[in-house]
């Protein structure tokens, strides 16, 4: 049967504009119909990758602006126009005379430059006229990043190597720029599209597993909260609550960030108590209560407490955070927010829309910017810009109880450099909370740090190991001499083995260089070099072998060290290479190197080992 793509069409521009009725004159109504006319008419003979008429696309984009980000009449406008100038025969002054100079001025912020030569490739030009943008109407940016979220929608039809270059370039500074903007769904759904595809086998994978795990816990997540709203119902708090299961990209994040399996992983979901204000008492107030109440039944794990309220995120993200205990012996993750917090947290920059307000946002970010292209060489534009985007930070104080705001993950160094950049140069040791540390220590939320410098220290090629933030890696790169970069087979980062699922790149010199997809480095290189993308057949050869690296993790016993060596020598025939180990109260911690031929006789070698009686761990590590 026949899809009928006009009567979809219409009826989803029919629901838009019923929306939009409550906001928006007649008059307003009449231009968005104009709009969309228009546009039908400009894109008639064009058809999407996946055979619908064109149209459909433009149409998706001005509802996610209208409905998901409650944008305004002339970004909805702009958003049906967005390609036309791009893809058709129509001009920008075509547009300024039929809807105007301001409808004009977004649909020419968000068209593609056409240019016979590219600074550094089209991709990245494209990322650089896009953050231009932002020195004028954060809007641009937000149908930017619309149309950016319905194609990753419909990436199904597109070819492999293509869902790979678009993935790639959503990872690496779509998402990112989305979490910048405080536009967290965004950035989640972004971020998981692009997982989804270029490493669907892991995706799948995942999102069986959570699956499984949300039907095991339902019940016992259902008494838990529905005991919370009864007693916020008894303190006379009108409250409700919501579970929020994070998504595979954030398991698969948390899983490889600290070392574990799935089933090890902490906090697969949180719940958010979500308040209505309570005259006369603040947010804060409020949010302070339903903690008391709450901390007067449940046990509270000691030092959970991270207060976003008076110290929100520098995305603006707000919130009461604590973990309690539940009736199992589990700990839960609460976010305690009001009405205002939670829309807040889904709009970020577009959601209180007073000129001071997006002026703030306009100048924070143009300050970010202006700093990254003043560059003196050492770093690439791009590196520096999404570096910049923090998917989280923390805040830290001076001894003076200034507050400084770094990523997380960030170090003394960090702090160093954001101090001073001669601080940073000569930063020899650090005090964090009255404590001597190295300068490569890693910071937390609230850390007060002092740095000791010494004329004698001069920064080191390690220093980079130790560094997060745009600021310290630049200034760390600029003294210290180039190397020629050594070009390699396989990934020196990542270590793909045959068997893994692999992207490949065509260097300068011919050589096609190998990278798992979720490798950083193949997500960066396919977000600017995307037409460098070559299919790789990385298939087992017996002459072949590859060191890796493991961690098991066992209950100790009597010959256990002998038989995690025999497994790997004996029974799989494999050569070992190192062996490290120990054990503290009776639990063995065992670090093996040995060599295989492919993913398939890692996985192999895995699961045999977990099968020794005892073990209760095995992942891959990387070697550095």
């Amino acid at each position: 049967m026949e899809t009928n793509y006009d009567a979809l069409i219409n009826s989803s521009v029919d629901e838009l504009l019923a929306k939009m009725c409550c906001k928006c004159s007649a008059h307003d109504i009449d231009r968005l119909r104009d709009a969309f006319e228009f546009a039908r008419e400009a894109h008639k003979p064009q058809k999407r990758k996946s055979g619908e008429p064109y149209i459909i696309h433009p149409v998706n984009v001005a509802r996610i602006i209208a409905e998901e980000l409650e944008l305004g009449v002339d970004p909805v406008i702009a958003a049906f126009l967005h390609d036309v100038v791009e893809d058709t025969h129509y001009t920008i002054d075509d547009i300024r005379e039929r809807f105007g100079d301001d409808v004009a001025f977004l649909v020419g912020v968000v068209t593609k430059e056409k240019k016979d030569k590219y600074v550094q490739s089209k991709q990245v030009d494209n990322f650089r006229q896009i953050l231009a943008s932002m020195q004028y109407d954060v809007r641009a940016l937000l149908i930017k990043l619309a149309d950016r979220l319905h194609n990753m929608r419909t990436l199904s039809s597109m070819r492999p190597d293509k869902q790979m270059k678009i993935a790639g370039e959503t990872d690496y500074f779509y998402a990112p720029l989305a979490n910048r903007l405080g536009l967290y769904h965004v950035k989640t759904e972004l971020e998981n599209l692009s997982f989804q595809y270029r490493c669907p086998r892991e995706y799948a994978l995942l999102e069986t597993l959570l699956a499984e795990e949300f039907e095991s816990q339902q019940p016992s997540i259902k008494a838990f909260t529905s005991k919370i709203e009864t007693l916020l119902a008894e303190g006379g708090i009108v409250a409700r609550t919501e579970v929020r299961y994070r998504k595979p990209y954030s398991i698969w994040m948390k899983m490889h960030g600290i070392g574990c399996d799935f089933a090890h992983v902490d906090t697969k979901y949180y719940i958010r108590v979500i308040y209505q204000p309570i005259e006369p008492w603040s947010e804060k107030d409020t949010s302070l209560r339903i903690y008391s109440i709450l901390t007067d039944a449940f046990k509270e794990r000691p030092g959970s407490v991270s207060n976003y309220i008076d110290a929100p995120k520098e995305n603006g993200y707000q919130s009461f955070q604590v973990r309690l205990l539940n009736d199992r012996g589990k700990w839960e993750e609460l976010h305690i927010s009001s009405e205002r917090m939670v829309r807040n947290g889904r709009l970020g920059c577009a959601a209180e829309r007073t000129d001071e307000n997006i002026q703030s946002w306009l100048d924070k970010f143009n300050e970010l910017l202006k700093e990254v292209a003043d560059q003196e060489g050492g770093m690439d534009f791009m590196d520096g810009v999404t570096s910049s985007f923090y998917y989280d930070d923390i805040m830290v104080f001076t001894p003076k109880g200034k507050c400084i705001i770094l990523p997380k993950g960030a170090t003394a160094l960090d702090f160093a450099f954001e101090i001073h950049s001669r601080i940073g140069e000569h930063a020899h040791y650090a005090r964090i909370n009255g404590k001597l540390c190295s300068v490569k220590t890693v910071l937390r939320r609230g850390d007060c740090i002092e740095i000791g410098t010494s004329d004698s220290v001069e920064p080191e090629p390690s220093w980079l190991d130790h560094v997060s933030t745009y600021k310290a890696r630049k200034y760390i790169s600029s003294h210290l001499s180039r190397r020629k970069r050594i070009d390699f087979v396989r990934c020196p980062n990542c270590h793909p083995l045959p068997g893994d699922e692999v992207i490949g790149f065509k260097n300068p010199d011919g050589s096609i260089q190998i990278h798992k997809r979720n490798c950083q480095s193949a997500i960066r290189l396919a977000s600017q070099h995307g037409d460098s993308i070559v299919a790789v057949n990385f298939e087992e050869e017996s002459t072949c072998v590859y060191p890796v690296r493991i961690s098991v993790r066992a209950i100790d016993r009597y010959h256990l060290l002998s038989d995690l060596v025999d497994c790997i020598t004996e029974k799989l025939r494999l050569s070992m290479i190192g062996l490290k180990t120990e054990t503290a109260d009776h639990i063995g911690v065992c670090t093996i190197d040995f060599e295989v031929h492919s993913m398939n006789e890692l996985q192999t070698a895995m699961d045999s080992i977990a099968a020794i009686d005892g073990v209760d761990e095995v992942q891959r590590i990387d070697i550095e």
